[in-house]
């Protein structure tokens, strides 16, 4: 995510005001996972966060400790699991004000780059009625659609 340090620092601190809120709190080594995640825009795995924390703050940490803090970032809607993939992202809206649509993500088949996009609350409260009339229930209303980015569409017929 190409962040300045202005924009890091405000998308942190929103992100420790939402767990007070909440009744959580962002410790710093759960910050510095978010950090990491907030440092790229591919989504990365427990393993590939846990080696980041190692070569960036000088400290390993255990993949199961990753998992537990990653959890807590779900919880918190800071972070995304990705399910298809396995892997997470960060929130692309932590420090917006403004209510927000449900997260959808578009996941590039040939960079594996993620962008979230949200799907408006009436389109999804219609996919959940037509997935109970089959008889199905959902364990979550978050798609993951894949597909190719701009700019690999435009590589693929240059």
């Amino acid at each position: 995510m190409s962040l300045n340090q202005v924009e890091l620092k405000k998308i942190i601190q929103k992100a420790e005001d939402s767990c007070i809120e909440s009744g959580g709190r962002l410790t710093v080594k759960r910050k510095n996972v978010l950090m990491a995640l907030l440092s790229t825009d591919m989504p990365q795995s427990a393993y590939e966060i846990a080696s980041y924390y190692k070569e960036t703050f000088n400290e390993a940490i255990p993949v199961m400790s990753i998992y537990r803090m990653l959890k807590f970032l779900v919880k918190e809607s800071l972070v995304h699991k990705l399910s298809s993939t396995k892997k997470y992202v960060a929130c692309s809206h932590i420090a917006c004000n403004h209510s927000h649509k449900v997260p959808q993500f578009l996941i590039c088949d040939q960079c594996h780059q993620v962008s979230e996009v949200g799907v408006q609350k009436e389109i999804i409260d219609a996919l959940q009625i037509s997935v109970e009339n089959a008889d199905f229930y959902l364990n979550s209303p978050e798609l993951e659609l894949h597909g190719v980015c701009r700019d690999c569409h435009k590589l693929s017929y240059s």
